[in-house]
């Protein structure tokens, strides 16, 4: 009888784990979301790749990280990996410009090539959902965005698997391998 037990109760907790791990896809995926031209769109049209979301802002001493994350998109692209950059002015107003304006200044001075969505807030009352996501109690990675350039690196199955704060560099070798670690995952 205790193996019968046992055996049930390994049977709820796989089934439980596999509920968990189902609803966490549409929980990020099915957010919506804006591209910088506009264009509705979502998470789900990354599905299977790996993700890095950076919160960015043009006027911050932060700003030449662009450089090292397009340096990441370019190197891991081919490997089904994207960057998606969120412009957002939530800090010290440092995204004041029109959506035009970050696209013209991402593409003009970083060769930006990685996705950019529409300005939201990361934080406050207005929070986009996507982060509330992201940041909220449930999240493996929970915690207030502190500033502009924090990064989540989202696995294939459209999990957070590492967060890293504003001040770590794009060529911070624990982030790289995360990225690695993400993109070997079946």
């Amino acid at each position: 009888m205790s193996e019968m037990k046992t055996t049930i109760l390994f049977a709820l907790t796989l089934a439980l784990a596999t509920l968990k791990i189902a609803a966490a896809d549409p929980a990020l995926y099915g957010v919506p979301l804006k591209t910088i031209d506009g264009e509705e769109t979502s998470l789900k049209a990354f599905k299977g790749k790996v993700l890095l979301l950076v919160n960015v802002a043009s006027k911050c001493g932060l700003t030449p990280q662009y450089s090292g994350i397009e340096a990441l998109q370019k190197k891991y692209e081919s490997k089904g990996f994207s960057v998606i950059g969120f412009p957002c002015n939530d800090f010290g107003a440092q995204e004041p410009g029109t959506l035009q304006e970050i696209k013209n200044f991402c593409s003009s001075t970083y060769s930006v090539t990685f996705p950019l969505m529409d300005k939201i807030h990361v934080k406050g009352p207005e929070q986009h959902r996507l982060y509330a996501l992201l940041t909220g109690k449930d999240s493996p990675f929970p915690g207030e965005i502190k500033w502009n350039f924090t990064k989540f690196i989202i696995g294939k199955q459209g999990t957070v698997v590492a967060r890293f704060e504003p001040a770590t560099p794009p060529d911070n070798a624990e982030l790289v391998q995360a990225i690695e670690k993400a993109i070997a995952a079946r």
